[in-house]
């Protein structure tokens, strides 16, 4: 065995069998094996490097670019580019390939982006060679490209190839399971590629970036496919609307705007004060009367609270047993009548039982495997 060292507390020592000097004569770089001390375990230092760097550079361009894993594995040397602005700022531009919508798009790189796509340029051209070309398998085209200086390749054993889509999935389950090793509350979370595609769209858009840009970034061509990317909070509808009000107010002329008095803000309490009914809360707009006679339970703009679902519970009860007895008495308008309460009855019913189960969910971050395992 080589000299033992000491890491983080635990002591290894690097193997010298047999094989481990044969292959440092044979090999330009052969792979590194240590012995964990207390366990026994052989652990292949540069394997779990390698993993790990992968894993992190993945993780890194997907939720800084927010694009498909298809489209990951498809980048190559020559998909950065630069341009100069007219002031002479250069931009660092990540070209990414037609994929599902068949568009070829233009991304703009943050620094961030750009640091991981940087880290992946220098792994392969370390020892100053070149990003060695290699041929990459559609398989939905079913159909092999021509040798492409493709950045997601690795060396496994004596054959190089391009990192496969499944294996990024393969990556990003590891790390979860490892996250959830260490921190029980995320037993059982899971990341795919698109969750940080996701991600990217609602940070953008949430960000105040038009979400029409944002559509061409992601390589959407209709908006309502961006929209139902994006994850927006009352919070921020509430806080961007009062930023577009408070710069509409600053282009006009401070005269048109007058204070509110007294009684104009007594009235706008007063009505949100009415609003309030037995089952929850009324949604009707500010300054419009109840139109449907205080028939809250029919009412399209009651909001039931969860708390009121035992009130329900005993309304519908009551309306069957009233059935009943108009199905005993032949009053058939009146059973016309309560069935379509009921109907109203049991879909805020459900509307309210499905708000007690919305609960927050934390999203962790993925993090690199540590070379012990």
């Amino acid at each position: 065995m080589g000299k033992p060292f000491e890491h983080q507390g635990r002591r290894y020592s690097r193997t010298d069998s047999r094989e481990d000097r044969r292959r440092a004569k044979t090999l330009a770089e052969p792979s590194v094996r240590i012995i964990d001390h207390s366990t026994g375990e052989m652990i292949n230092v540069t394997m779990a490097e390698e993993s790990a760097f992968w894993e992190w550079v993945a993780v890194e361009i997907l939720r800084h670019s927010g694009i498909r894993v298809e489209e990951l594995v498809e980048l190559t040397h020559l998909s950065i580019r630069q341009y100069e602005r007219p002031n002479g700022e250069v931009i660092a531009l990540l070209v990414v390939a037609p994929s599902k919508s068949e568009r070829e798009r233009v991304i703009p790189m943050s620094a961030e982006l750009f640091h991981a796509i940087a880290q992946i340029i220098r792994r392969q051209t370390r020892n100053g060679q070149a990003i060695p070309l290699v041929t990459r398998y559609d398989s939905h085209e079913k159909l092999w490209s021509e040798p492409m200086p493709v950045l997601f390749q690795r060396q496994l054993g004596t054959v190089r190839n391009v990192i496969a889509p499944h294996t990024i999935l393969n990556m990003l389950a590891r790390s979860c399971e490892e996250i959830a090793e260490s921190t029980p509350a995320f037993a059982g979370t899971k990341f795919t590629p698109h969750d940080f595609r996701r991600l990217f769209a609602t940070e953008i858009v949430n960000g105040g970036l038009a979400i029409h840009i944002g559509a061409a970034l992601l390589g959407h061509l209709n908006l309502q496919t961006t929209q139902g990317y994006v994850a927006v909070f009352a919070e921020d509808i509430v806080k961007h609307y009062q930023e577009f009000l408070n710069h509409r107010r600053d282009l006009r002329p401070e005269h048109e705007y007058g204070d509110v008095t007294p009684e104009e803000w007594a009235e706008f309490e007063e009505h949100f004060d009415k609003r309030k009914v037995e089952l929850g809360n009324c949604a009707r707009p500010y300054g419009s009367p109840c139109q449907h006679e205080h028939a809250c339970v029919r009412c399209p703009m009651l909001q039931v609270s969860p708390k009121m679902l035992p009130r329900l519970a005993e309304i519908e009860k009551d309306l069957i047993l009233r059935r009943k007895r108009a199905e005993e008495e032949q009053w058939l308008g009146e059973i016309e009548g309560i069935d379509l309460t009921l109907t109203f009855v049991r879909t805020k019913q459900t509307d309210a039982a499905r708000l007690t189960r919305r609960t927050p969910v934390a999203l962790g971050i993925p993090t690199v495997p540590s070379p012990n395992r």
